[in-house]
């Protein structure tokens, strides 16, 4: 049997002035040439431990082995230059700069021009077309990112880590954002790395991609390593248990509401200013009712969403809450008409990464947590976070700590105790369970 491509050795890392222990003794062995997936509940501890792997974080104890040597890897760009690339959670993309311009971030061909070093144009670009359609995938290499959608920077982070020529690929939560259609365009891309070779370490919350392109599954849970085994020989229901520490024979609660015939909000003939958006929505829903809004990527779900909300234009259509027309011109507007909107993207436009969980959290109901006219109450502040910290079990270690040091499925309930300090008579959710574990699935749904 041949030896490994990449050995973790009881890897330990703590955080902050708390010294938290994120990761206490992890081993993973990753073999070339096989789909390593790698699961546990948001908290566990994946991402930390693939970020020490890529050079992002130092680690405590522990050690790497890389084809069959020790190594150091101290950043991003040692780790790629050793043949490790990743695709992580939550995009890192530079929207004003073309899909060609940051697949080659830091890595740019260059020629010279007499005494001087200028990147070749010509030879990025074309090497980035020939990227794409080795990939099969129609994004044109010319276009700023921040013109495509989030599915489309998905793939040009996949497309970029496949130009690394890497041995080792690891892939964080990447089909969170993509079409049935894209995930099968993944796959692929991954069973022909596959047969040249390539080491995949693929993290993932969703029980039938796992069954269907993994090799072993190591689970971890709070930081530990559980164990290792074979796919093949595990049921989705026996992962769950292990990932979680107990059964979890009901994965949704049952429907047991029953919405009443008051209508919270009604929308009618409502329509984007721009031709290729949405046009001539109407629906309304009730008290007590979920209200599922459907459509493939692209589709405008979440354009009708924000426009609802005050994010962007429309050009005609009228809106009632609880019997009232109003106008919503901005979030302001719609905050106080009690409608709530939890965003796609919880890095882009959710969280506020430099600030405080109790910040985070707060931030959307500073009127409501004033002592007198001027003065925030702090107490009421920490009192908002220990009560949702218990109620949608967030893993924090204090309300202090900066919200981006959290697993993103805790950030996620950060977010959603945001919108719910407001006591919102409107919850609009835009994929809020993108990037969760099947555990905090059933918390957030209750």
């Amino acid at each position: 049997m041949s030896s490994p491509l990449l050995e973790v050795k009881d890897l330990q890392v703590t955080v902050g002035e708390e010294q938290k222990v994120l990761l206490n003794g992890l081993n993973l062995t990753i073999n070339a040439g096989e789909t390593h997936v790698l699961m546990g509940h948001n908290g566990a501890g994946k991402s930390t431990l693939m970020k020490c792997m890529f050079g992002i974080y130092k680690m405590d104890e522990g050690e790497i082995e890389y084809e069959g040597e020790k190594v150091n890897i101290p950043t991003p760009l040692d780790a790629l230059n050793r043949g490790i690339a990743m695709v992580h959670q939550e995009l890192q993309p530079i929207p004003a700069r073309t899909v060609a311009e940051n697949i080659w971030l830091g890595r740019y061909p260059t020629k010279k021009i007499g005494p001087i070093t200028i990147v070749d144009h010509s030879k990025m670009y074309a090497d980035t077309d020939a990227l794409l359609k080795k990939l099969k995938l129609q994004i044109n290499s010319h276009a700023k990112l921040g013109s495509l959608s989030i599915a489309q920077m998905q793939m040009v982070e996949i497309a970029k880590a496949v130009s690394a020529n890497c041995k080792v690929l690891i892939l964080d939560e990447p089909t969170s954002s993509l079409t049935a259609n894209e995930v099968e365009s993944l796959f692929r891309i991954m069973r022909e790395l596959k047969e040249q070779g390539v080491a995949l370490v693929y993290i993932s919350h969703k029980m039938d991609e796992i069954k269907v392109i993994a090799d072993e599954v190591t689970i971890m849970r709070d930081g530990k390593y559980i164990g290792k085994w074979d796919v093949a020989e595990m049921t989705k229901e026996q992962i769950i248990a292990k990932m979680v520490g107990r059964e979890l024979s009901n994965l949704y609660p049952p429907l047991e509401n029953h919405p009443s015939d008051e209508v919270m909000m009604k929308v009618e003939d409502f329509t984007s200013i721009h031709p290729r958006s949405f046009r001539h929505c109407s629906f309304e829903i009730h008290k007590g009712e979920i209200l599922g809004v459907a459509g493939l990527v692209g589709a405008q779900r979440t354009e009708l969403m924000e426009g609802i909300f005050g994010l962007r234009a429309h050009t005609s259509g009228k809106v009632w809450i609880k019997g009232e027309e109003v106008t919503i011109k901005q979030p302001r507007d719609a905050i106080r008409k009690s409608v709530a909107l939890l965003t796609e993207d919880r890095r882009a436009t959710g969280i506020m990464g430099v600030l405080s969980v109790a910040d985070n959290i707060s931030i959307a109901s500073l009127d409501a947590l004033r002592k007198g006219p001027i003065m925030l109450d702090n107490k009421k502040i920490l009192d908002l976070v220990a009560t949702n910290k218990e109620k949608m079990a967030i893993k924090v270690p204090s309300p202090k700590t900066q919200i981006k040091s959290l697993s993103g499925g805790n950030q996620q309930k950060v977010l959603i105790a945001r919108w719910l300090a407001n006591n919102p008579d409107v919850l609009i959710l835009d994929e809020p369970t993108r990037g969760i574990d099947v555990g905090a699935k059933y918390e957030i749904y209750c």
